[in-house]
């Protein structure tokens, strides 16, 4: 069985990130790493083959030269192997572009399962699984707190405001899981160091056969007009506990009108 799983390398969620003029995130300025919501999917991918399934694992990201630091990390906590695809003429993709790529890899690699995290923490789109699990021609099931994997058939528990649903479908086909999944395990040193030894293989879009137009700014169907920094924070309006404390307050709650 061979299961491939979507990671991305993002800019940290925690830094002050911006846009480039272009209107694309600004991924020089910060620090990145990946993305904390696809730990959840190599955890699930790991504990597929931990629960007895016979299966290769692969990493897949799209990205720069320093994305490969998000398929090392990944590899660190287990797995087999890793494609990195990076081409100039990717940069600015969107989510229709992105999907597309990754499509391409991994048809090229061979596929029974890809597991995907809910979101990138960059774009928080969750559309990419979907789009994948179209152009790829399978089913999706997606958003999942919990999976397993047997007979051919993957089945998990999605949750609602509403409801909680039991989802199937048969493989091969296209899964994502929530931060809800189980927590992400941490890399080992021991990992660390045989991940650096595992295979790593980097693809271009003339490997994948596609049209350099179909990507990019060229191709994305959405764009970023116009970016602003939120606006500074304000100083709140203390409310002195000097025994006008209530009056003060009513006086607040009544000119905002929430009371």
């Amino acid at each position: 069985m061979k299961i491939v799983v979507c990671v991305k390398h993002v800019p940290d969620a925690t830094a002050d990130r911006t846009f480039t003029e272009d209107g694309t995130n600004d991924r020089g300025s910060v620090d990145s790493l990946l993305s904390e919501l696809d730990e959840y999917a190599v955890e699930q991918a790991l504990r597929i083959v931990e629960s007895g399934v016979e299966a290769e694992i692969t990493y897949l990201t799209v990205g720069p030269d320093d994305a490969k630091d998000a398929l090392r990390k990944a590899l660190a906590m287990g797995g087999d192997s890793a494609i990195h695809v990076s081409d100039q003429d990717i940069e600015g993709s969107d989510a229709f572009g992105t999907s597309l790529v990754l499509a391409g890899a991994i048809e090229r690699h061979g596929f029974d399962l890809v597991l995907c995290g809910m979101a990138s923490t960059d774009g928080t789109m969750s559309v990419v699984p979907a789009l994948l699990a179209e152009r790829l021609g399978v089913p999706a099931v997606t958003h999942l707190e919990e999976l397993t994997v047997e007979d051919g058939t993957v089945t998990g528990r999605r949750e609602s405001d509403s409801a909680t649903v039991r989802v199937q479908g048969a493989l091969p086909a296209v899964v994502s899981v929530t931060d809800r999944s189980g927590d992400a395990r941490y890399p080992s040193f021991k990992g660390i160091m045989a991940a650096k030894k595992k295979p790593l293989e980097t693809l271009d879009l003339a490997d994948l056969g596609i049209d350099t137009e179909r990507v990019g700014r060229t191709g994305a169907r959405s764009a970023v007009d116009t970016a602003a920094r939120r606006p500074p924070r304000t100083k709140g309006e203390i409310v002195a506990a000097d025994g006008t404390g209530d009056a003060g307050l009513a006086a607040f709650l009544t000119a905002k009108k929430f009371v």
